[in-house]
């Protein structure tokens, strides 16, 4: 089975996202951080690469750990930037080789101090990637997409975007994951408007627990996503609590959820930053939604 197949058989899916360690860091770690993850029972972990394809040989030695030394689905991120097509075509074989076949196609980000266009490569676009994966493996691998419920931090256009994603669908990719987005409205706006204009793939909710207010604020400033009043109170009034914004943030991200799974979201996929002490505790409190959720439905009997 692939995550394809995941989202017409256990809606809500959920999944974790983690990333691999420096090229100058030990890599034990995160076998650390999976094995807690595992214990949380996610339907599949995603596994990054850095900017500029950095620490893609981590990348496949980790999703290949994850599928079968952890038993758990692995999506592995490939990107265009840092890749070129014969490095593309020599990881999907790797891939296969280890069971892995579902990918994550991306675009990529350049190397920090390079413009995207400076950076040398095959595949221009995510959408380039797909159809090349689908061209020649065929359906070998199920394969995922990026969206952004608040548009492309280089897109200012939000209906272009969407055209663009849905060309990136049309050529080939299952389903779809989210940049982080902190309110919810935002979230199923962007779905209306993907549905209205025929994108009809799975598409699951990107969450992020905030708890360090220095990396969120870092990192929304690369994606392009906002922070709503709330939770730049919560910022403002924790900044130097960590323990308190590390609880405001976990509940915040748990309000973000319930609200989504009530909503019928089709997944969520929860941005961990390697940090499994904060996937549990979210994961404890909708325990009791998703063993709801996913209970089979009786049949109606027609007399």
């Amino acid at each position: 089975m692939k995550i394809k197949d995941l989202f017409s058989e256990r809606r809500p899916v959920i999944s974790f996202e983690i990333f691999p360690p420096k090229r100058d860091l030990p890599i034990d770690g995160i076998y650390a951080t999976i094995e807690e993850l595992k214990s949380l029972q996610p339907d599949f972990i995603s596994v990054t690469y850095g900017a500029g394809g950095s620490t893609k040989e981590r990348t496949v030695e980790i999703a290949s750990s994850i599928r079968n030394v952890y038993g758990i689905r692995a999506l592995a991120h490939l990107t265009c930037v840092g890749t070129s097509k014969e490095e593309a075509d020599l990881i999907l074989k790797e891939l296969l080789s280890c069971g892995v076949t579902d990918v994550l196609a991306l675009r990529g980000d350049p190397p920090a101090g390079m413009d995207i266009n400076s950076v040398p490569r095959h595949f221009r676009y995510a959408a380039d990637l797909v159809a090349h994966i689908r061209h020649v493996y065929g359906d070998a691998f199920s394969i995922g997409g990026a969206a952004y419920p608040e548009g492309h931090v280089e897109c200012d256009d939000i209906e272009i975007g969407l055209l663009h994603l849905k060309a990136k669908v049309e050529m080939g990719v299952d389903f779809l994951i989210t940049q982080l987005f902190f309110e919810n409205e935002d979230f199923y706006r962007f779905l209306e408007k993907a549905k209205s204009i025929g994108i009809k793939v799975p598409i699951s909710a990107g969450i992020m627990p905030v708890v360090n207010k220095k990396q969120i604020e870092r990192i929304v400033t690369l994606c392009g996503a906002s922070i709503p009043p709330k939770l730049a109170r919560i910022l403002s009034r924790y900044a130097d609590a960590p323990e308190a914004l590390e609880d405001a943030g976990v509940a915040y991200a748990v309000d973000q959820i319930v609200d989504l799974l009530s909503s019928g979201a089709d997944g969520v996929h929860i941005y961990t930053m390697n940090r499994p002490w904060v996937a549990r505790r979210i994961m404890e409190n909708i325990a009791r939604l998703l063993r709801e959720l996913r209970k089979p439905k009786e049949r109606v009997k027609v007399s």
